[in-house]
């Protein structure tokens, strides 16, 4: 199995527990004035669904300077002209 596979098949369970996990907020929400709905939880499930496309270098992260990164990076922004 690859790592691809092994991936999708992390993501498929963590789907199926999330959405586990929030039916259940949903049912036991405390507040009954303000109740909870599925669109509460929009943030949350796309982020899971962007792990699927991490892989593709959306989410790359930046080697060390030990790895050959960058040994400084500006991040102080030019002044106004």
């Amino acid at each position: 199995m690859d790592k691809d596979d092994q991936r999708r098949q992390f993501i498929d369970e963590l789907w199926r527990r999330y959405e586990e996990v929030q039916q259940w907020a949903i049912e036991n929400w405390p507040d009954r004035e303000r109740p909870l709905s599925a669109s509460d939880f929009v943030a949350a499930r796309k982020e899971i669904l962007a792990l699927g496309t991490a892989g593709s270098g959306a989410r790359q992260r930046t080697p060390e300077p030990a790895e050959g990164g960058p040994q400084y990076v500006d991040v102080t922004p030019a002044p106004w002209p």
